[in-house]
């Protein structure tokens, strides 16, 4: 047996989680002291220029003395979201319909910029009053 097989950590429980293209892992594991704490892993699938696959992984490993604040947090977060926003998932990947809204706003934009050239083009030099500095 390596020495890293050695000293890798066992899991004692574990859950997984897919999302599309991420996968959420949950992982109980034990200390040398012999106690448990817990690791989150996500692992999000890519593909290579050449059409290969790869993993990117970020892990959090969180101990007993930080759960509570944890899950108040978490709890505080995320009742956060959906109070301001409801459950309905707004998002490309979801809704074939979305439309991010910097591209609405260029849309509406350029309708103005339209609106406000035909409303120029429309103007004659007599819809003016020339004002002299000097007066004010």
């Amino acid at each position: 047996m390596s020495e890293k097989e050695y000293n890798k950590p066992e899991e004692i429980f574990s859950k997984v989680f897919r999302a599309g293209r991420r996968t959420y892992f949950f992982d109980v594991r034990e200390t040398k002291a012999g106690d448990y704490y817990l690791t989150i892993t996500e692992s999000k699938k890519n593909m290579n220029e050449d059409g290969t696959f790869n993993y990117r992984k970020h892990k959090i490993y969180l101990y007993k003395e930080d759960f509570g604040k944890f899950k108040e947090l978490l709890n505080e977060v995320t009742d956060f979201i959906i109070k301001e926003k409801g459950e309905e998932v707004i998002s490309e990947r979801h809704q074939k319909d979305f439309k991010p809204v910097e591209e609405e706003a260029a849309k509406e934009n350029e309708v103005a910029k339209d609106d406000a050239g035909k409303q120029e083009e429309n103007l004659s030099t007599d819809d003016f009053t020339d004002v002299s500095f000097d007066d004010i």
